[in-house]
């Protein structure tokens, strides 16, 4: 698995919505300055729809026009609400003592960077879209050996590093509001297998074997996975297991993604249908 995968389906993702929502930007700046843009498309949809008799859908442009921001207003700010609320209640239940030998034994230069719960259930997770925050347990600790643990914070630490959560909170942003476009939900479903596989890779390189980590996954999905929490965040042992399982089997072989070719067929007709209206109204 390669980071040029990842960094393909971030991209391709984000290109796709900052451009729909860019045209949607400037038709809602253009409709309260009164400024004529000749050449927003959303503005070239609307007229062409009432060129030809269907002036009705007009108000559901419109109203997809309003929707799509309110939309994104809402997920922004229940993420920013649910975190806070989850970071000040993880703060209780915070062990100091062990947030300091954890952090002296496996952390780097920043001393926030570990936070260790007290809470029976094996909890691995790196939350935070700003100052991402690797969350463990005391269940987790006591659950896994010193090798086992260290291949577990080597998977967070990866996270960490790559601002994984911000980007899977971006890409899961933009295939709520624009479900319309159905590739956005497979980019977002693909870039997390990536990156959990990345992960793995990076934590089997930390101690070049793949048993620590393999035996900590098979301990952590035999007490059972953990309810999901109400905003987006990097988990050990939540997503894309089997991929995972299949690359740390034959970690030589390219782990086979399936591209969705009715979904891809889909998102590329309304493209092409977008970008025809605009042809056509501009020549």
């Amino acid at each position: 698995m390669s980071k040029r995968q990842s960094s393909f389906v971030l991209i391709g993702s984000l290109a796709i919505s900052g451009t729909i929502l860019l045209q949607m930007g400037l038709y809602v700046i253009s409709l309260l300055s009164g400024w004529n843009m000749k050449f927003n498309l959303v503005e070239i949809c609307h007229s062409w729809l009432g060129a030809i008799g269907l002036s009705s859908l007009e108000y559901v442009l419109d109203g997809l026009v309003i929707f799509t921001p309110l939309c994104a207003i809402w997920i922004i700010g229940s993420q920013i609400v649910q975190s806070s609320k989850l970071e000040r209640r993880f703060r209780l239940y915070e062990d100091k003592k062990l947030t300091d030998e954890i952090t002296k034994l496996y952390g780097k230069k920043d001393q926030e960077q570990i936070i260790v719960l007290s809470h029976p259930a094996p909890i691995a997770i790196t939350m935070g879209l700003i100052c991402p925050k690797i969350i463990l347990s005391t269940g987790l600790i006591n659950l896994l050996t010193k090798d086992e643990l260290k291949a577990v914070i080597s998977h967070e630490m990866y996270h960490k590093k790559n601002r994984d959560p911000f980007k899977l909170f971006l890409l899961s942003l933009s295939s709520s509001i624009l479900w319309y476009i159905p590739i956005q939900k497979w980019f977002h479903r693909t870039y997390q297998i990536i990156q959990e596989i990345l992960a793995d890779e990076y934590a089997i390189k930390q101690q070049d074997t793949t048993v620590n980590l393999g035996s900590a996954l098979l301990k952590m999905l035999k007490v059972g996975k953990l309810k999901k929490m109400p905003f987006t965040y990097a988990s050990f042992a939540d997503t894309s297991v089997n991929y995972r399982i299949k690359y740390m089997l034959h970690p030589v072989k390219e782990v086979p993604l399936g591209i969705p070719f009715r979904v891809v067929f889909i998102s590329l007709t309304v493209f092409s249908l977008i970008c025809g209206l605009f042809i056509y109204v501009l020549v």
